[in-house]
């Protein structure tokens, strides 16, 4: 982590004048209006691409909350919205649910969560909790997390999606062992959304993955576009390619990002932070020009 830090000298400057200079607490912010949205093939809804998770990074004790605030309010005031959460990932739907209700954002977001279920009864009792711990009652939408017990979770959430708890159902991974059977659940049922793994280090979901979820019409959400944080240690104290400015590329984060979005079955990212600076970094990711096919090629050397 402290990799990419150096890499934010210029946020962290940005970050101090805007805190000398705050904007209102819900003032739009340039990006908003030139954030890149893409359409959700099953309903031609548009979402930005730039997106957040929260596993980890909101899993935090009443200390850690406020900083979060922060991330949360820098995050709706950029124009994002989808946000990803699980009954898995510790309070951080406890955590989510309260900071949206403190900022009075919840109409402003895009609410993703799961179900982590092994049978019908805990999925309904599971997604009743939810509901309470998010502060809600619907989400946008609700995905079988890591295929677990899909069969069973996956109509119950389509039945929820029929009396209007949501509106997407999805399936999830997070690791390429598993894309061949999702690629399968896939093809047979065609789910409005998955989300999957896929960065500039590990690309096995571009060989069958993300094709198949474009010509099916499927969106796609993407986890672990920095290798869990690998990525920076491996640009330490190197420079940007050439044309990254050109691109409007000014960090390596927003660099493997833009990576992940520049693929064309690619719908939304979901990168996890805590910092506030970091935050405004990553949205600037979803703001210009999809990476050349060259230039994503020459990404794909660097770290393969």
């Amino acid at each position: 982590m402290t990799s990419r830090r150096s890499f934010l000298s210029a946020a962290a400057l940005a970050a101090t004048a805007a805190a000398l200079h705050p904007l209102p607490a819900f003032a739009v912010s340039p990006v908003a209006t030139t954030l890149v949205r893409r359409a959700i093939p099953s309903s031609g809804e548009m979402i930005p691409v730039i997106g957040m998770g929260t596993s980890g990074s909101f899993e935090v004790d009443a200390a850690g909350r406020e900083p979060l605030k922060e991330v949360l309010r820098r995050f709706v005031a950029g124009g994002a919205s989808v946000i990803d959460t699980s009954p898995n990932y510790s309070n951080a739907e406890d955590v989510l649910g309260d900071l949206m209700a403190e900022l009075g954002v919840r109409d402003r977001i895009f609410l993703a969560t799961k179900l982590a279920a092994d049978n019908r009864a805990a999925g309904e009792a599971q997604f009743a909790d939810s509901l309470r711990r998010l502060r809600t009652d619907k989400v946008e939408l609700l995905a079988v997390h890591n295929l677990r017990d899909w069969k069973t979770q996956l109509a119950y959430a389509r039945e929820l999606k029929a009396e209007g708890k949501t509106k997407y159902v999805g399936l999830t991974h997070y690791v390429n062992e598993k894309h061949e059977e999702l690629a399968g659940i896939m093809a047979a049922e065609k789910p409005d959304f998955i989300q999957i793994n896929y960065s500039v280090s590990t690309t096995n979901a571009a060989k069958r993955l993300l094709p198949m979820a474009k010509d099916l019409g499927v969106a796609v959400m993407i986890n672990r576009a920095f290798d869990d944080g690998r990525l920076f240690s491996r640009v330490a104290g190197k420079a940007l390619p050439g044309w990254a400015a050109e691109a409007g590329v000014t960090s390596w984060a927003q660099m493997f990002l833009r990576f992940v979005t520049s693929h064309p079955a690619v719908t939304v990212v979901i990168p996890a932070t805590g910092k506030p600076d970091r935050q405004s970094d990553n949205l600037k990711a979803g703001v210009g020009r999809d990476l050349s096919d060259a230039e994503r090629a020459e990404l794909e050397a660097m770290f393969a």
